[in-house]
């Protein structure tokens, strides 16, 4: 049975394949890696270790490895405008962890967005966070901007007088407003850190923000939503003291990590290189995109947040579909219809597992080519499922139809390549 089984596993991915290229991928935190990158995912790096620093590994083999994590620090260095990357992490979330243990002891008091405010998981008492045993207080919010409360929150700051004030979304929106906090932060002597996961491939690309510029300290991410790299993580800094950059380096290894899956640091690595040739072009017509599909929903009778600001700054929107059955009911439909998306808390909401909203990103259409004549098609679709309640097996038909017109992968060295391939090694 062992071959069926293998058989099995692997049609059942090839399936998956050829279903994403009939689909309108809309998840925030999902990107397509370039050909190039993706490649590296199958070289022997995938099977090597290379536990410590760059020219200081407890195995012998790495002559090439420290070549290509060099040149990936240099690269996250030059993309980012900072003086310190380790790309070792190998998820957000353990680049998260890392930061915490670093930097935080069980007891600490870390301030930090709420989980129904947009924040991730691993801040919250069931994530990491209360796993290290530290005292987390959230910050005020306001709704009609989807954002902190400024003056609100510099009161907090000065109140609580947190070890670690603690930043990052998965509602991303807007930008944070911390230049107006970077008096507060100096008073208070905390150390500032964000999750810039969501918005990395928005920051890379010269849009949202500049957060080094904000006075933040240390940045930790996932390298997959909006970079469109490979499930992988980092942590940047900028103007850290060198102990606090002993203490970070000790916290991913040995603290987090052991080998941090060297084929992955590799396409990231690809990925930068590429970030910093087509960046700048990728951010601004996501960014662009999120707006188009946002107004082209209001239009339609979606309930769209933060309207008066022009729905978002970032590749993400957050809908209000509580009128037509709430998130889980309509991601559902959509799911249906071949347009992938995802049910999600919004402020108002007790429950994450029926809440009110949508979230939808823009990144992977654009990654595939469309722009903001694409959005109106695109929200026409949405509002037929969800608002007119039509047939989700009718809509799917020309969806399908759609989307073959953007079916190969851009801003990459290897544009024009197809973007959901599946690429056999054995017949």
């Amino acid at each position: 049975m062992s071959k069926e089984d293998a058989d099995y596993i692997r049609n059942q991915v090839m399936e998956h394949n050829r279903w994403f290229n009939d689909c309108i991928p809309m998840i925030a935190s999902e990107n397509l890696m370039s050909p190039l990158a993706k490649e590296m995912l199958i070289s022997d790096f995938a099977d090597r270790y290379a536990e410590g620093l760059i020219g200081k590994r407890y195995y012998q083999g790495n002559i090439y490895v420290d070549k290509v994590e060099q040149r990936a620090v240099d690269l996250a260095k030059k993309v980012f405008e900072c003086d310190f990357a380790d790309v070792r992490p190998i998820s957000g979330t353990v680049a998260n962890m890392a930061v915490l243990f670093a930097y935080a002891q069980p007891g600490d008091t870390i301030t930090t967005c709420a989980l129904d405010q947009g924040a991730h998981i691993s801040t919250c008492e069931f994530g990491a966070f209360g796993q290290r045993g530290v005292k987390s207080v959230n910050y005020p919010w306001k709704l009609d901007n989807m954002n902190l409360d400024v003056d609100g929150t510099a009161k907090l700051l000065r109140e609580v007088k947190p070890k670690v004030a603690q930043f990052g979304l998965s509602v991303f929106l807007f930008p944070p407003p911390l230049k107006e906090l970077e008096d507060t932060f100096n008073e208070v002597g905390c150390l500032v850190w964000e999750d810039c996961a969501h918005v990395l491939g928005l920051i890379a690309g010269g849009q949202f923000q500049k957060p080094f510029e904000d006075g933040i300290d240390i940045v930790s991410a996932s390298t997959h939503k909006t970079f469109p790299g490979p499930n992988h993580g980092i942590v940047l800094g900028n103007g850290l003291s060198e102990e606090n950059t002993k203490k970070i380096q000790h916290a991913i290894f040995p603290g987090v990590t052991s080998s941090h899956h060297l084929h992955a640091m590799a396409a990231l690595a690809i990925t930068l290189a590429e970030m910093d040739v087509f960046g700048k072009d990728y951010a601004a017509q996501a960014c662009k995109n999120a707006r188009a599909l946002g107004q082209a929903l209001y239009e339609r009778g979606v309930p769209v947040l933060c309207e008066s600001l022009g729905f978002t700054r970032s590749h993400a929107i957050a809908l209000d579909v509580t009128e037509f059955g709430k998130g889980k009911a309509c991601a559902k439909l959509l799911e249906d219809a071949n347009i992938i998306c995802n049910k999600n808390m919004l402020p108002s909401d007790t429950s994450s597992v029926n809440p009110s909203g949508l979230r939808l990103g823009t990144q992977e259409m654009t990654r595939l080519g469309m722009k903001e004549n694409e959005m109106d098609e695109v929200a026409d679709f949405i509002a037929r499922v969800v608002v007119k309640k039509e047939d989700p097996a009718k809509v799917k038909k020309e969806v399908t139809e759609f989307k073959h017109g953007f079916d190969t992968i851009q801003y990459c060295f290897n544009a024009g390549e197809p973007a959901y391939e599946y690429r056999k090694l054995v017949p």
